[in-house]
């Protein structure tokens, strides 16, 4: 299956790593599927973010439960002053999640960061941090107590150790509660996480998973508590978030899917952005007028042509 299209846009901020985020869209009889896996994913690793693009395009979605997820704003690893006006102009949110660990900031950037959340959000607000797997079992232990403090009482800490081992040791040993993501994502066996007792709350990514319907397998088998966040794409990609939510028999916690606004340009003429802090659950249709706005060059869709190609063939 070619790409009926292929995206490129800048990146409002800089995150993870990237400046510039593109993909692969994908048209079926039940719509259109978001294939954009980053580029450091290799081919094999890459088949499940087909498999649920073609799960969106080919078969659509199983029958929501709500017909609308609340979602969390996400800050960058940005000043305070920018991280507070990024709450308030989330769309109501009343969840954000916060960036840390940034490579070469100091912990002081990043008390005054939670600070400025934590005065734009209010004392109601819920706060919680993503280190994406970056710290030893010591150094969480020191920065999250700091961090708590700063953000008057976190949420859950997001990933903060790459090992399932030591997520079982900090939760044991601190009161903040404890969320895995790449312990799931990117893990041989995401089941590691609920034998160890290491996580609290697990995060389910659409894309990285296989689809809608995998991660509601995996949910049940797993037994804890889901966010449904994004992997960074246009609001396509966020649709199949958006339905996995809504088809949850619980959600708890607000999803990490408002992040279309990281992105300049979207693939369709009506972005799924929050309003009241949350997100509607509908289909997510490109126009050709939106898909050239957001149109790649030649050679980024020769690219994704080629990408898909390749994994396609592996995913056999």
């Amino acid at each position: 299956m070619p790409p009926a299209a292929v995206y490129s846009t800048p990146m409002t901020t800089r995150f993870r790593g990237i400046t510039t985020r593109d993909g692969a869209l994908l048209r079926g009889d039940a719509g259109w599927g978001e294939f954009s896996p980053f580029w450091d994913y290799d081919d094999a690793e890459s088949a499940p973010w087909l498999a649920a693009a073609r799960e969106a395009a080919d078969v659509g979605w199983p029958a929501p439960l709500r017909d609308r997820v609340p979602v969390n704003v996400t800050v960058p690893a940005v000043g305070p002053e920018q991280a507070a006006a990024i709450v308030a102009a989330s769309g109501g949110c009343r969840t954000a999640k916060v960036k840390v660990a940034e490579p070469g900031q100091s912990l002081a950037q990043e008390q005054a960061r939670l600070e400025a959340v934590r005065d734009a959000l209010g004392p109601e607000g819920h706060i919680r941090i993503d280190a994406n797997a970056a710290w030893d079992l010591d150094t969480a232990l020191v920065r999250l107590a700091v961090l708590d403090r700063a953000a008057g009482g976190l949420e859950y800490a997001e990933q903060p150790c790459p090992d399932v081992a030591d997520l079982a040791a900090l939760r044991r040993r601190t009161d903040v509660p404890i969320a895995a993501d790449e312990s799931i994502r990117r893990a041989a066996d995401p089941l590691a996480v609920r034998r160890a007792e290491a996580a609290d709350v697990v995060v389910l990514k659409v894309q990285p998973l296989g689809g809608v319907r995998a991660c509601l397998r995996l949910a049940e088998e797993v037994g804890l508590p889901v966010v449904v966040s994004s992997a960074l794409e246009s609001s396509v990609g966020i649709a199949a978030g958006v339905a996995l939510a809504a088809a949850l028999p619980e959600l708890h916690h607000a999803c990490g899917l408002g992040t279309v606004r990281l992105l300049e340009r979207d693939t369709v003429p009506d972005p799924l952005v929050p309003r009241e802090g949350h997100l509607p659950v509908r289909a997510a249709v490109p126009t050709p007028e939106s898909l050239g706005a957001a149109a790649a060059p030649p050679e980024v869709h020769e690219r994704w042509a080629r990408r898909l190609r390749d994994v396609a063939a592996v995913a056999r």
